[in-house]
């Protein structure tokens, strides 16, 4: 069973999933495995930018 995504996305949301990521929309969208190892590697980025927020709002608030 294959299931299809249905999304709208743009030329810049296809150009920035290619930079960062290494692969294009079409191909994110074609298998599981994919989307999950862009999805990880989203959640870690974002964990590491809440770290990054909170460090300096520390700095700040001395």
């Amino acid at each position: 069973m294959m299931i299809k995504l249905i999304m709208k996305y743009t030329t810049d949301m296809e150009k920035a999933l290619e930079q960062s990521h290494g692969m294009n929309f079409a191909e994110y969208e074609r298998k599981l495995s994919n989307r999950m190892k862009v999805e990880r590697k989203r959640e870690k980025d974002y964990e590491q930018s809440k770290k990054v927020v909170a460090e300096a709002t520390s700095q700040v608030h001395r």
